[in-house]
């Protein structure tokens, strides 16, 4: 059920009151079917590059540097985030990950349904 509400500084004209019963039984609105469709509408949670090395570290032996993760994800056009210590120019080259860390870094991004 979804309701539309008017807010106003007004006084209501009338009022109608409304008892909502929980339950399983015939009549009751049933509580699994709302915390499903609030499931629906929560947000994901926001995978950070510690839980991808974590992943990896776990799954495959070895350990990847953040700047392998953000390689990985600007070669697959994903969203990046603006580093607060980030520099205009770079000191350096950026390096391109071995492909063997490539691939484990995708199947992590596969594994949090970021790609």
């Amino acid at each position: 059920m979804e309701t539309i509400v008017l807010l106003s500084h007004k006084s209501p004209d009338s009022v109608i009151n409304v008892t909502v019963e929980f339950g399983d039984s015939e009549g009751k609105v049933p509580i699994d079917a709302i915390a499903e469709r609030a499931k629906k509408y929560q947000p994901k949670p926001k995978i950070t590059y510690k839980m991808i090395q974590e992943y990896v570290e776990k799954k495959y032996g070895f350990k990847v540097h953040t700047a392998y993760i953000a390689e990985v994800k600007r070669s697959l056009g994903l969203t990046m985030y603006d580093a607060p210590n980030a520099v205009e120019e770079l000191k350096q080259p950026r390096k391109h990950p071995p492909k063997e860390k490539v691939e484990a870094i995708k199947d992590a991004l596969k594994y949090f349904e970021v790609i």
